[in-house]
């Protein structure tokens, strides 16, 4: 995904809206994972929060990986308070920061180059990263370029796509790790089926991603909403989608009523040669949401 689509689903995006929503009492149906530490009564949230991707993550990389990490992200809300739960995570559980650095959401390959030199003498076991937008390529590709080792010392992620792996390259992409409630490979009878009309409707060459599955489940989880109620009131409106259930792609998915999140699939993908993720972590069912890392050791998963 490209930088223009991005801004318009970024934390910052939705930080700046959310008085103008709460002052008119309207409804945000916010699709995209983010840092978490927020609740508003105007917002439902159907992505990941950290205790359903980051938690999950840094554990499957402290175990295979080494426990020196390096952060590297957009210079924005999201990227350093995701960074914060990161460092949190990775602190609590005996393991390093060993360098931090971000770059504006439009920055240009050769702007990476500094950025992968100190990694290069920081010799972190895994790099983090969320950088965002158009600039995902460059980063990675410019690790490829260094002729660094995915085997050796991954680039791990909460947004990288199949998306963004289609525009770097599916070799540049191979080998890197990424968090997400779905993946075009999720083994799902509803999965299938999805993946199989996206494409009659798009092209064999279009591939979906955790966004947009999350945007399909919430525009369902309102019109159901919706014919229940027979209203556009807000508050009918969220009393009715609390708790309601749906068998998404990514499998059963529901709001929680106590936050307003969705309780989705934690999973982490390995991107492979074609593009896809192959799939080394998956919970064994939904996760609940806890925005607010109440329960976040690496022994809750639920």
């Amino acid at each position: 995904m490209r930088d223009e689509g991005q801004r318009h689903y970024t934390s910052a995006s939705r930080k700046a809206v959310l008085p103008v929503v709460e002052r008119l009492n309207g409804l945000l149906w916010y699709p995209t994972l983010y840092e978490g530490f927020e609740f508003s009564p105007n917002v439902l949230y159907t992505g990941a929060t950290p205790n359903q991707n980051s938690v999950q993550l840094c554990k499957l990389l402290m175990e295979n990986f080494g426990r020196r990490f390096y952060f590297v992200g957009s210079d924005y809300i999201y990227p350093r308070e995701s960074n914060r739960v990161m460092r949190e995570l990775v602190h609590s559980n005996g393991g390093t920061v060993v360098g931090e650095m971000y770059l504006k959401l439009e920055s240009k390959r050769s702007e990476f180059m500094p950025v992968l030199r100190d990694i290069a003498d920081a010799q972190p076991d895994v790099i983090f990263s969320t950088v965002v937008g158009e600039s995902t390529t460059f980063l990675y590709q410019t690790y490829h370029d260094f002729g660094l080792n995915p085997k050796c010392v991954p680039i791990a992620s909460l947004t990288t796509t199949e998306a963004e792996i289609r525009a770097m390259g599916f070799d540049v992409g191979e080998g890197h790790y990424t968090a997400a409630s779905y993946f075009q490979g999720v083994q799902t009878e509803r999965n299938s089926r999805f993946v199989s009309r996206y494409r009659e409707r798009y092209g064999d060459d279009e591939p979906t991603n955790m966004c947009l599955e999350a945007s399909y489940f919430q525009v369902n989880l309102f019109a159901r909403a919706l014919e229940r109620t027979n209203s556009l009131e807000t508050s009918l409106l969220r009393n009715s989608v609390m708790g309601a259930e749906f068998n998404a792609p990514q499998g059963a998915v529901s709001i929680n009523p106590l936050w307003g999140h969705a309780d989705v699939w934690a999973r982490i993908g390995r991107a492979n040669r074609q593009g896809q993720f192959d799939i080394v972590y998956q919970s064994p069912t939904n996760v609940k949401a806890d925005p607010y890392l109440v329960s976040h050791g690496f022994g809750h998963d639920r």
